[in-house]
């Protein structure tokens, strides 16, 4: 199982699942996903996992902020 397996499927959970899900692009340090309904999206419970450093909503994307935390 990879470093972040249980993360990204908890993350998935979090996001209202794959059915809450339109499209999802990636880069380096952000998950950006356009989500059918975006209040199905449990952002208390995202920000609390370990490998997500915080999130935010932008031009209709919502933004996870991720990597390793310090401390």
């Amino acid at each position: 199982m990879g470093k972040y397996q249980e993360d990204a499927t908890e993350l998935l959970k979090l996001v209202g699942g794959r059915d809450n899900i339109v499209a999802v692009t990636h880069c380096m340090t952000r998950m950006r996903f356009a989500l059918a309904d975006p209040a199905k999206a449990d952002v208390p419970a995202i920000e609390a996992l370990k490998s997500v450093k915080g999130s935010f909503t932008q031009a209709g994307q919502f933004q996870v902020i991720h990597g390793q935390r310090c401390g």
